[in-house]
């Protein structure tokens, strides 16, 4: 099983989330440490090489997820946020972006 690894404020930004969609993304990315693919997920390669999006539905609204599972040993949750329109806001991409290029930076130390 791999260990999980937050990044910025990723953790406090899922503990935001209403309890269903808190629930079912802390299920999904368990399934992604025990090298399982989410049950709703897409690839998100404008952000970084290896970046999904878990997709999760809840009666609130739509919840994303974008973690990298690639490196040995760690899943690495990029970001989580409330999806309020039907593409990606920017600024959520950048936010990914950002976290997903200092995370390269400091796995290459």
């Amino acid at each position: 099983m791999k260990n999980v690894d937050f990044r910025g404020s990723s953790l406090a930004d899922l503990r935001k989330f209403p309890n269903p969609a808190k629930r079912e993304a802390g299920y999904q990315i368990d399934n992604v440490q025990n090298g399982l693919d989410p049950d709703d997920w897409k690839p998100m390669e404008t952000i970084g090489a290896g970046v999904k999006e878990i997709r999760v539905r809840d009666d609130s609204g739509t919840y994303r997820v974008l973690y990298v599972a690639k490196f040995e040993g760690t899943v690495y949750v990029l970001h989580c946020f409330k999806k309020k329109t039907p593409k990606t806001s920017k600024l959520d991409k950048d936010t990914g972006t950002k976290r997903y290029k200092d995370l390269l930076k400091e796995l290459r130390k």
